[in-house]
């Protein structure tokens, strides 16, 4: 419990700080090709992905989260994609506006809450009708199956992330003709260039970063004040959740969310127990109570809420009216989808691409496409940059 206080309350100062929201680093980067917190998720991830496989190397961990993996990842992350575009905040997103403050992301939680029953009710159903037929093998972490080392194996992967990263923002800087259409007999040599463009840009932001950072250690009250870059956010995430994954498991917040559901039900007579997805799969036979992982999930309520009062941003806010449909359509859509895949943003982006998971590769790539189709939607009169 000391541990989940820690881990809880140290992940809501550092997601508060630094804004650091997977839709903001989505939807911004479609929109308006803002990178500024899609850099914090890559660095966090792929900080975790090295700490976790040196920790894994050296027999430091708890145990991975892998799913069986197929089209149920795809399916599921996209619904979960969409729904928290809708929504305005991922799950990690959520519960720190939560901790702000925000009252129309408490009623996102509540029907994230609906999204979870709702799933619990059909899950017999859904067990024969849709897990079965779109799953196709065991869930497995490439670090327990891969020859090479695991640390090694995570640094390589990283780098060719990095690579990839650098391609893409290489590619936006090239000085290409928009009008200009590429054919099957022509390959622009620009685009061989793409991945040194992308590295220049990257270690250019990297040196102003350091800079930033020499300037905020000269101004430490002063600066704890003030937003954080979300690079500097990743930092802090990456250390709490390195102590949770080799003391606990690995970060999750919607399975730990959906047995609150299940306990909170209990709590006013519901026998949750008797339903086959909280009983014997969330609860795994042992009893509706409260679990470790639930408590550092509430901790980190109670650490945005503390970052949120130190900074001063913290304020009861209450959602305008057409806000409204956003929490309840867009919460309900993250519950199930989160069910569906299984696992949210923090679940499969952050932890599972982190620990190399099969399932969470895939489940990333259809909450990627989730936001991406909403932000169009959401922007369909004015457009998108990507």
């Amino acid at each position: 419990m000391l541990v989940a206080a820690v881990v809880g309350i140290g992940l809501g100062v550092f997601l508060q700080k630094g804004r650091f929201c997977f839709v903001n680093a989505f939807r911004d980067f479609f929109a308006y090709k803002d990178s500024r917190v899609t850099k914090g998720v890559l660095a966090a991830t792929l900080l975790t992905m090295i700490f976790w496989g040196i920790a894994y190397q050296l027999g430091y961990y708890q145990g991975f989260w892998t799913p069986r993996w197929g089209l149920t990842g795809l399916i599921g992350g996209f619904v979960f994609g969409v729904g928290m575009t809708y929504a305005g905040g991922c799950a990690s997103g959520t519960l720190y506006r939560a901790g702000e403050g925000y009252l129309q992301f408490w009623l996102t939680l509540l029907f994230m809450g609906v999204g979870y029953v709702a799933f619990t009710l059909a899950f017999p159903t859904l067990q024969s009708a849709y897990f079965a037929p779109l799953t196709f093998g065991e869930g497995v972490s490439l670090f327990a199956v891969s020859p090479v080392p695991a640390g090694l194996l995570a640094v390589g992967v990283a780098t060719l992330g990095l690579l990839a990263y650098a391609t893409l923002i290489g590619r936006q800087a090239s000085d290409v003709d928009p009008g200009e259409r590429a054919t099957t007999a022509s390959v622009r040599p620009t685009a061989l260039l793409a991945p040194v463009v992308g590295l220049r840009k990257f270690t250019r932001g990297t040196a102003a970063y350091a800079r930033g950072l020499v300037r905020a250690w000269r101004t430490p009250l002063a600066s704890s004040k003030r937003p954080w870059d979300p690079r500097t956010a990743a930092l802090g995430i990456t250390a709490v959740a390195v102590l949770w994954f080799t003391q606990v498991s690995i970060v999750g917040v919607t399975g730990p969310e959906a047995r609150w559901t299940g306990y909170l039900l209990s709590q006013v007579g519901v026998d949750a127990g008797a339903y086959e997805y909280w009983g014997s799969i969330l609860f795994r036979g042992e009893g509706v109570g409260v679990t470790v992982d639930m408590a550092m999930i509430a901790f980190v309520i109670v650490g945005a809420a503390l970052a949120a009062l130190w900074s001063g941003d913290f304020s009861l806010r209450v959602p305008k009216r057409r806000r409204l449909p956003n929490a309840v359509v867009g919460g309900t859509l993250m519950g199930a989808g989160s069910r569906l895949a299984p696992g949210c943003n923090i679940g499969n982006i952050y932890s599972g691409i982190a620990e190399l998971s099969v399932h969470s590769f895939i489940a990333a790539a259809g909450i990627v496409a989730g936001v991406y189709v909403m932000t169009h939607w959401i922007y369909r009169d004015v457009g998108c940059a990507i």
